[in-house]
């Protein structure tokens, strides 16, 4: 395991012998109101951009924003609460996506609704940061993917139920009702943490040059950078994925809704493999995930013109993305245990950097050449991403034998 051979770090964090999953449970509420807020959009883009009078690419800029400001609001985020205890830092993190969303219900135009997602990207950047540092504070180091995985079950279930469920509320109570719903969400998640998150005083020193410190680490370097390449690919694609059906295929609303349905639930349970994976070697847990959204990717636009091609080919593509978050995030805790926080902040920042690169490019391939290149370019960045960790291993193995 490889979260027993991480000595020569210090831990510094409450060592606990038992875990506190009900307050596990409660930031994987936190994260399932966050991600049905901040990926809403995708399943509504039609209607949305319509209603308010722009472009399927302008409005999918939306999560553009959300994460160019998310990346700048992870280390400030960190950075400047480090003397809050984390008990009511989450609270705050966790309030944003309830504003934010009402705020998109009664858009009027692109200022407004953009307002709500630089918003959402601050509470955003700031709980990716600090998500897991809290995870390593409420269970034993050895149980971390374990319970990374149960609190990334929040973005599995968001999956499932916020694009086919907000396709769905769109077509039938509109695409504000959709927003007011996911207000709701976020109501739910921080009443269940006001009862069962303790309390977590400030512990670390997060700075600026902490995490600059940490990228003299090999294993952040090759962990960042596969992240780039693996999240801006999946993003490209994923922001589009609606007009992609719609085009391509030509599945009307009902069909997609049942597709996106069918992604997230394979993403429910490629969430679970990724903390399986993860508990034995985060290494091959990000490889393979990599892998399968490449190959669900090529497969797409190559052949996705079919609805019986298409349908598995997104099954196989949300089982690989499901797996992905918990074996980063797993991946990146552990080479830094000693400065979770700091090394959150630097994960979410390339994450969101990563993400915000990925919804632009395809916006500008979708709109220029089409969606099936949009899906080219998802295959050949999630490959390069697997490549990177792949090639990498050897030299992680020579220079920190203790983490293979």
């Amino acid at each position: 395991m490889e979260s027993r051979k991480i000595s020569e770090l210090n831990y510094p964090q409450e060592k606990r012998e038992h875990a506190a999953w009900g307050a596990v449970v409660s930031l994987a509420l936190g994260v399932f109101g966050l991600v049905t807020a901040e990926f809403l959009p995708i399943s509504l883009l039609t209607p949305l951009s319509e209603d308010l009078g722009i472009s399927s690419g302008m409005a999918g800029q939306s999560i553009t924003v959300t994460a160019l400001v998310a990346a700048i609001a992870a280390p400030g985020v960190v950075i400047g609460t480090c003397n809050i205890n984390r008990r009511w830092t989450l609270f705050a993190l966790t309030i944003t996506p309830i504003i934010s969303s009402m705020l998109a219900a009664f858009a009027t135009g692109l200022v407004t609704l953009f307002a709500s997602r630089v918003l959402l990207g601050i509470g955003l950047g700031g709980f990716w940061a600090m998500a897991g540092a809290l995870a390593l504070r409420l269970v034993p180091l050895h149980l971390l993917p374990r319970a990374m995985a149960i609190i990334l079950t929040g973005v599995s279930l968001a999956t499932v139920c916020a694009a086919p469920a907000g396709a769905w509320i769109g077509a039938t109570l509109g695409w504000r009702a959709a927003f007011v719903i996911a207000a709701i969400v976020g109501i739910v998640a921080i009443v269940t943490q006001m009862l069962t998150v303790p309390s977590l005083p400030p512990a670390g020193a997060p700075s600026l040059g902490t995490m600059l410190k940490l990228l003299q680490r090999p294993r952040i370097r090759v962990g960042l950078l596969t992240i780039v390449f693996v999240m801006s690919g999946h993003f490209a694609g994923y922001t589009y994925v609606r007009p992609f059906l719609e085009d391509v295929p030509h599945m009307g609303v009902e069909t997609i809704s049942l597709v996106l349905l069918i992604y997230g639930v394979s993403g429910f349970f490629g969430n679970l493999f990724g903390g399986f994976m993860s508990e034995r070697s985060t290494t091959w847990s990000v490889i393979i995930a990599a892998m399968l959204i490449a190959v669900s990717a090529s497969v797409l636009a190559m052949a996705g013109s079919s609805p019986l091609v298409a349908g598995p080919a997104i099954a196989a593509w949300g089982f690989g993305f499901g797996a992905a978050p918990v074996s980063v995030q797993s991946f990146i805790t552990k080479s830094a245990p000693d400065e979770a926080e700091s090394a959150g902040a630097l994960m979410l920042t390339t994450i969101q950097i990563a993400i915000s690169g990925g919804a632009l490019l395809g916006g500008l391939l979708i709109d220029l050449q089409g969606p099936v290149m949009v899906f080219v370019f998802v295959a050949v960045a999630t490959l390069l991403g697997a490549s990177v960790m792949a090639s990498r291993r050897g030299m992680l193995l020579r220079t920190e034998p203790s983490q293979p």
